[in-house]
């Protein structure tokens, strides 16, 4: 992304004071997203989208095998991609439209709190649990995200660590925006890695990376380490399948 000093500081909300968030490390996932999606639609004649990552699913740790069994008894699927959108139906999460499919690909579990969670060991499973845990994210369930559906990780004790010392691991204010296309970069039964593309309110677009590891019977998310999240700026979707609920 190529944009001056100035630009970059003036559109990026986290360098106010309203949002400056004492666990930097933690909220690393959620704030870098924020940033690139509150970026005002103009901006985007200066940057260039980078090329479509080829990025290899992450190592699953030894505790979690491709055996394991969804754990609300979802059915598994031996496809390994996705060359086209699945027909969806769509729910609201906040304001931010969701895909669900209880009896196939999931959520197969909605708690008292709202959180949705048991997806299918399939690529529309993986898929489905990356828009959840994004729209989760986005609108209220931060804590949740990371307490329920993180995979085991140093990064993910630090952030549990954080919540339990009471810091913010919320981001910051809720991004107006929706799910407009997505790839699956690798999948595997143990692991995937899957890019969504977001279209923001003012018409402008930012897509960021998500890895995923199936453990404990449901696909979770391997939390970045600070400053690892893959997020990037995108001018339109032409790398994506197009994918929306609105």
């Amino acid at each position: 992304m190529s944009q001056s000093p100035e630009s970059t500081t003036n559109s990026n909300p986290f360098t106010k004071p309203g949002f400056i968030i004492a666990a930097a490390l933690v909220v690393a996932l959620i704030a870098a997203a924020i940033v690139i999606f509150l970026l005002p639609k103009g901006g985007q004649g200066n940057a260039q989208p980078a090329p479509t990552q080829t990025r290899s699913a992450p190592t699953s740790p030894s505790t979690s095998t491709a055996s394991d069994k969804s754990v609300c008894g979802l059915p598994g699927s031996k496809d390994t991609a996705l060359g086209t959108a699945p027909k969806s139906k769509w729910e609201l999460v906040g304001i931010m439209a969701v895909p669900t499919d209880p009896s196939t690909a999931g959520p197969g579990t909605v708690g008292k709190d709202g959180l949705r969670s048991c997806f299918a060991q399939s690529p529309t499973g993986a898929l489905y649990a990356t828009a959840n845990i994004w729209a989760a994210s986005f609108n209220g369930y931060a804590k949740q995200v990371y307490l329920e559906l993180s995979a085991d990780s140093p990064t993910r004790d630090k952030a549990v660590q954080a919540i339990r010392e009471g810091k913010d691991v919320g981001g910051g204010t809720t991004p107006k925006v929706q799910i407009a296309g997505f790839i699956i970069h690798s999948y595997t039964p143990e692991a995937a890695v899957v890019e969504l593309a977001i279209k923001s309110s003012d018409g402008g677009y930012g897509a960021f990376s998500t890895s995923l590891l199936w453990e404990d019977g449901d696909w979770k998310m391997d939390v970045p380490a600070a400053g690892g999240n893959a997020v990037r700026q995108i001018s339109d979707l032409s790398s994506f399948i197009p994918w929306a609920g609105v």
